[in-house]
């Protein structure tokens, strides 16, 4: 086609903006196995994405008018200055732009100054007024596929970005004022990247990442509640929501850390921190009176934090969660629509394949709607974009009233399962008969289609190596706040709570949803409350039990995989007492045995069919009448 001179001109401006932009497998997180920047646009299957348009796509209108024109997100200005089209040989209106490979174009047509969607593309993405954009995929055949993931077959690693690894010592940049525990540790974008080059998730068993938020953050240091100063290290006070936080790298790195994963096979969700802003944050400043936030006054002469001023449940939309963290009200249109484009924008760039949603609970669902809308429709192209929240929360129904998979959320993280798992076989409280009525109450609660996330750890709660020890040292729901700073826990010496910890994996890694491991875990690291539960990862210097509990969670991760029945299969209980439990995992052609012991003396494993069995766990082979060792448990398959 033939463009006119204003169409040529703007040709040549979107290739430039196009070959700037980078390879696009953030434009689909299912596919576009891609190479990092910088390697020469060949992955390590030999196939190779070039950086620039590579094809075109044409777009048509078919129907009258006088004047049709082109808006859209192809430009840095296509939304406010657009392309004209012009008729070709059909007497049709249509445009030709250069392309990458995989590139997402989202777009109107305004016809004789009425913008419309494409009445022949049936994809279609809210536009947050009410009406819809048009949706278009390229596909150019060029950047290599990667297999779709079935998130229920999922294995998730939780990383602390800042805790983690550092790659990168020359954006070290330590907040003044501020302890070292609650400071910047140094972890980075490079640093994750070198693990995952390095093969250490994947030596796990590990194809899921969750990172910490990478967007900017407050660079001052803010009161904690409990008398301490801290930064924004964990990435919960955003303040530029259109930047990567420079001390855990520029977004070029974030996006090479995204790459880099998919090429080994791993996927990778980005905590999304939708609630609240830092009060230096660009946005607050520009419409804290314009009524985007709530105000901080419960009504009554007082403020409105959580908790003080304002109730942390019943007013939970509209309280702060700190006097320095403006809360969102997404009642009003323009600050939703805002904020879930940014949300979508993130995705599209960088490549990710889902969010954890950061405090669910705290937020209109009007949100989480919208952003369903527009990641189905704009993201999720060859699999499906997964976002899991967080409702810190002992309420099932709570919990699962935001999950629903066409609208909301498919999963959150099962709060109520990582209690009663926690008292149950770790703490030793009550009888596993106690365990059996929740699993069984639990299946299929929250829904078909919602796959949950299942967990014992993460960066709210005391390291759960803590809680199986021979004496607990807290409680399943203990927030450990009061240990945090002095009088810390110190690594255990005693094998038991290793075993414990592992036979509660054994269950976790046994049941439906995606269970997840909180950085260190796998080596059951110390620590207290917020921040000692957030030590800086130990990479060396194991003890002879953290090794073996690292070797065991692989090996768990290893028949997970290997077994379908463990990650989709039916349950039903064969067996309880006080201290065992015994339950057979079946899906077609596939059947597992999961026997517990928590107790601390041999046990019969009741209920087990006789028969002679291999233990996935030691590759030992079992017959006749089972015995569990203390604080043991099986995997076992039919010979």
């Amino acid at each position: 086609m033939t463009l006119d001179a204003r169409s040529a001109v703007r040709f040549a401006v979107v290739a430039l903006a196009l070959a700037l932009a980078g390879c696009p497998s953030s434009q689909n997180p299912g596919s576009g196995d891609d190479a990092a920047p910088g390697d020469g646009g060949v992955g390590e299957d030999g196939g190779s994405c070039e950086v620039v348009p590579t094809c075109t796509v044409t777009i048509t209108y078919k129907g009258t008018g006088g004047a049709v024109s082109l808006r859209g997100d192809f430009a840095a200005d296509g939304w406010t200055t657009g392309i004209d089209m012009s008729k070709n040989a059909n007497g049709d209106f249509e445009v030709t732009l250069p392309v990458k490979d995989q590139q997402v174009v989202v777009y109107k047509l305004v016809v004789d100054g009425n913008w419309i969607a494409d009445p022949d593309n049936p994809r279609k993405s809210p536009d947050g007024f009410g009406m819809f954009n048009s949706v278009k995929r390229v596909d150019c055949d060029q950047c290599p596929a990667r297999a779709a993931i079935d998130w229920r077959d999922a294995i998730m690693y939780f990383v602390m970005i800042d805790r983690f690894a550092d790659g990168d010592p020359a954006n070290n940049a330590p907040v003044g004022g501020v302890e070292q525990p609650g400071n910047y540790l140094g972890g980075d974008f490079a640093g994750v990247t070198e693990k995952i080059e390095a093969g250490y998730f994947t030596d796990l068993g590990i194809n899921t990442l969750w990172i910490t938020s990478p967007l900017d953050n407050a660079d001052n240091s803010n009161p904690g509640s409990d008398g301490h100063a801290y930064s924004g290290y964990h990435g919960y006070w955003p303040r530029d929501l259109n930047a990567a936080e420079s001390k855990l790298g520029t977004e070029a790195e974030l996006k090479q850390l995204v790459d880099t994963a998919h090429r080994h096979g791993i996927q990778v969700l980005v905590d999304y921190v939708m609630n609240h802003v830092h009060d230096s944050s660009p946005i607050y400043q520009q419409h804290r009176n314009d009524g985007w936030f709530w105000p901080n006054d419960n009504g009554f002469g007082g403020n409105c934090v959580c908790g003080q001023g304002c109730s942390w449940d019943s007013e939970r939309l509209r309280c702060w969660f700190d006097p320095f963290l403006p809360d969102f009200d997404f009642r009003n249109g323009d600050a939703r629509r805002w904020s879930v484009d940014n949300a979508v924008q993130w995705a599209k760039r960088i490549g990710i394949d889902g969010f954890r949603l950061d405090a669910v609970k705290h937020l209109e669902t009007s949100w989480l709607t919208d952003i369903r809308a527009r990641v189905q429709a704009e993201v999720a192209f060859d699999q499906r974009f997964y976002m899991v929240g967080e409702t810190f929360d002992g309420s099932r129904d709570l919990i699962k009233s935001y999950v629903n998979a066409d609208t909301m959320l498919d999963g959150q993280f099962d709060f109520p399962l990582r209690g009663t798992i926690l008292s149950t076989i770790l703490r030793r409280d009550g009888q596993m008969s106690d365990l059996a009525g929740f699993l069984a109450s639990n299946d299929g609660f929250y829904g078909n289609g919602s796959v949950m996330s299942n967990f014992l750890g993460n960066h709210d709660v005391p390291r759960t190596i803590h809680i199986a020890e021979d004496s607990p040292q807290f409680g399943a729901w203990d927030g450990g706040k009061d240990r945090a700073w002095s009088n810390k826990p110190s690594l255990p010496t005693n094998k038991s709570a290793f075993e414990r910890l592992a036979v509660a994996y054994t269950l976790l890694f046994s049941l439906p949803g995606i269970p997840m491991l909180y950085y260190g875990d796998e080596f059951g690291m110390p620590g207290a409350g917020d921040p000692d539960n957030r030590r800086f990862m130990q990479w060396d210097n194991y003890t002879a039990n953290q090794t073996w509990l690292r070797d065991q969670l692989a090996t768990l991760a290893k028949a997970r995989t290997d077994h379908v029945a463990l990650r989709r299969g039916a349950r039903e209980q064969l067996g309880v007492t006080t201290d065992t439990l015994v339950v057979k995992m079946s899906s077609a052609g596939d059947t597992v045995f999961v026997a517990l012991n928590r107790g601390d003396s041999p046990q019969a494993a009741s209920g087990l069919p006789s028969g002679e069995y291999t233990n996935l766990l030691d590759g030992s082979t079992k017959s006749g009448s089972v015995t569990l060792p203390p604080r043991t448990a099986m995997l076992l398959v039919p010979n």
